[in-house]
């Protein structure tokens, strides 16, 4: 598990790694993370939108970027957690992913970025 508090939103990210199969005539490496943002700061905050890099060992990056975490902009009051799981592809069975995700701070109004870590994806048949 990797863990960073940016302006007092602690972010806790574990991975899993769920399996291969073919696509197109490629194997694609599945993996899942669970992310959980906890709220302590005291004010009220709102996660509004995020932004990924994932890249993968053979150099292949991609950026995703949106709207909300799977659908939904958590409202989180002081002491709160949200925790959501989601997942991505690879093409190699080793890859990392960092980020951050947009907030508003209700008491204050101002917009602030909150650093996701640098979480590594690894397929565990693939490791010595």
């Amino acid at each position: 598990m990797v863990q960073q508090v940016t302006k007092g939103i602690k972010i806790s990210v574990e991975t899993k790694f769920e399996g291969t199969f073919y696509k197109d005539y490629k194997i694609h490496y599945a993996f899942r993370y669970k992310i959980a943002i906890e709220n302590q700061s005291k004010d009220s905050v709102q996660l509004n939108s995020r932004y990924w890099k994932i890249k993968d060992a053979l150099n292949k990056a991609e950026v995703v970027s949106g709207e909300g975490v799977v659908g939904k902009k958590p409202v989180l009051k002081p002491g709160e957690t949200h925790t959501y799981t989601s997942g991505c592809l690879l093409l190699s069975p080793f890859g990392a992913m960092k980020g951050y995700y947009r907030m508003v701070n209700f008491t204050t109004t101002k917009a602030f970025r909150v650093k996701v870590p640098s979480f590594r994806l690894s397929a565990t048949h693939a490791l010595n």
